[in-house]
Parts: C-alpha cells; structure tokens; sequence
C-alpha cells in the first residue's frame, strides 16, 4: 500500500515533500562492510539540486545536504537500514496560495484531489520533482555497490528541445551544464532554454542511460524481467511519458533479420535488444531512453478549472525550471542503479 517502497532485495522507501520540512529515504538490504559517507552521497545530489542545470534550472537555491543518520558505523555500512535526510531551505509555499483551489494544467493537482480528497497544493507536495532528491540518495548507495562490481551507470541528454545529439563522447558528459555527450549542442541548448524562457514556455527531451558491465543473468522471469523493472524504474519519474529499450520503437519497422543480435564466438554482432533478451541481460551494454516532456509550470495563460468546477485561467509563473532535463538525468542515472541493485543482489542469493 502506499506505492513509496520500491525494489526487493535492495529496498528504497523515498518520504517528505516540496514544502515540507525534509525528505528523505530508507535504504534497507544493502551488504555491510562497504565504505559509505555523505560525502559520497553528496558527490551525486550535486548534480541534481536547483540551480545545476544552468540556464535550464530553477532559480529556487537548495543546498541539498545530506544527513546520513543510520546504517554506517566508523566508516563502513552495518547491514541494517541506511536513513538519510535532506532539509528543504528555499521552499516560498506563500508563491502558491493562489492555487490553492485551482487545479493547474499538466500537473497531478486534479489526480491527486481525486484519490486523496485532499492536496498539498504547495509545488504539488508529494507529486513535486523534488521528490526525487530522496532517489539520487539512494542511487548513490547502491553506485558503492555497483563501483564494488565494475558495473558503471552512465546517463546523458540525448535530446534536449527537438534537437539531439550527433556524436557521443561520454568523457563531455559532466563538463557542460546539460550533461551532453555533444559539446557543440551546448551553445544551441542554451539558446533553446532563453528562447523557452523569454516566452514564459517550457522544453522536453530524451535521456538515454547505458550500463556498462553488468553480467549476463539478471532478471528475473517472468514478471520481473530486467526490462520491465527498469521501465517501471524509468516511469516513475513524474516527467517521464515513455521509455524503450535498446532499439525500441524503431525495432517494430524492422524485420526479424535486421533486429536479431547475431552471435559469433566473441559475442553479439549488434545491440538492438538493449542487452537484455527475455528479461534477463546478456552481458553486452543494456540501453535504455526515456521521453521526458516539457515541465508543465509556464508563464502563459491556460484554462481550467477549480476544486468547485468553476471554469477559469491560470498563469503559474514562479521559479521553475525550464525543462527536467538536464536534472532529470542524475536521477534517471539512479532509478537504474537501484535496479541493477536489486537484481544483482537477486542474483547472488540463487547462486
């Protein structure tokens, strides 16, 4: 019940909200003797906090200190449950208070009214993308154990605007504010977020993620396949509307002759599955992308209505993002780490 606990063996339970005292998360299967600190932690909620992403990002300033409050003892995990916490500093609830009653466009306002017949309606409580500072946490226990292993997670803004990449060079990822692969988009990205903010407007984009190293073996038939946790992974981000694997969308203009990954004795010839082939990786690179659409928050007029059913317009305006993305990659990096996590513990308890 609750839908806040995900992952098995490697279990995260994520709680607070946007304008809340704090967030925080459980971290609850992860091995002991492994060295963790909130400096490790930190190195990845970086990458995520307001103001990150540049141009892109929100004006709201959020330092986003972690506080590691159980689990490590002198240096090392213990084996019991890893809590961490991340206080909300910047949180201007008085910015919404015009919103009280009205349901804004794009957002869960409406959805989260009908289940709950109540809402925070200060930046979306619960439903806000802030939400997911509490998962880079978790993602960054779980890069201690994969780092253990040799597994590498890397994700990137594979488009950002309409406009993608060219050429993938992953040692430009984390040079640039939009954590591209492609540095001679930077200059054209940043001129896509002026343009989207001068117009009070908003941008999506795609991310792509690549697990380097992983074994061949995990997952887990037949509901609990490697892809299918990896796509729930992916679509539970707020912002995300659409995730493929490998060669995805574009494997259904294909015929079985182009798609299939032939093999010699060094392996596979090509990658259309992702790495992964009924549910379970094979050993080669697993691929994944993910839609990511525009943050619904604008400065421009829409219609709607309120909690009475009165029809009326709306600008939101505040301090927004103009797109997810670049932020949304740390944490598309880290729903992927909690599943590789997870299987990969799943793995090694059947062996």
């Amino acid at each position: 019940m609750g839908g806040n606990t995900f992952g098995k063996f490697f279990s995260v339970t994520t709680w607070g909200e946007s304008h809340g005292p704090a967030l925080g998360v459980v971290v609850d299967g992860f091995p002991p003797g492994l060295p963790l600190s909130e400096e490790v932690i930190q190195v990845e909620l970086d990458k995520r906090r307001p103001g990150a992403g540049g141009i892109s990002s929100t004006p709201r300033k959020e330092s986003d200190r972690v506080e590691l409050l159980s689990g490590v003892f002198e240096g090392v995990t213990t084996g019991t449950s890893i809590s961490m916490l991340v206080r909300n500093q910047d949180a201007k609830s008085s910015s919404y208070e015009h919103l009280k009653e009205i349901f804004r466009p794009g957002h869960g306002d409406f959805t989260y009214w009908k289940k709950y017949g109540i809402r925070d309606h200060r930046g979306g409580g619960r439903s806000s993308g802030r939400e997911t500072v509490a998962r880079v946490a978790a993602g960054a226990v779980a890069k201690v154990l994969l780092d253990k292993h040799n597994v590498d997670v890397i994700a990137y803004t594979y488009c950002y605007g309409g406009v993608c990449v060219k050429q993938v060079d992953l040692n430009h990822i984390n040079i640039n504010p939009f954590f591209t692969p492609d540095l001679e988009l930077v200059e054209t990205f940043e001129g896509l977020a002026k343009q989207a903010r001068a117009e009070g407007d908003s941008l999506g984009g795609v991310v792509e993620i690549i697990v380097k190293g992983a074994p061949a073996g995990l997952g887990e038939p037949v509901f609990d396949k490697l892809d299918a946790d990896l796509a729930k992974a992916l679509m539970s981000i707020g912002a995300v509307k659409g995730v493929e694997i490998g060669s995805g969308f574009s494997s259904a203009a294909m015929k079985g002759s182009q798609n299939n990954d032939q093999m010699d004795a060094n392996g596979f010839l090509t990658n259309n599955s992702g790495g992964i082939l009924a549910g379970i990786s094979n050993g080669d690179d697993i691929v994944c992308r993910v839609a990511v659409k525009p943050i619904p928050s604008i400065n421009k007029l829409q219609k709607t209505t309120d909690t009475s059913g009165n029809e009326c317009e709306i600008v939101v305006g505040g301090r927004h993002d103009v797109s997810a993305i670049p932020r949304i990659v740390p944490v598309c990096q880290a729903m992927v780490r909690l599943v590789i996590a997870d299987h990969f513990l799943r793995q090694k308890a059947i062996q």
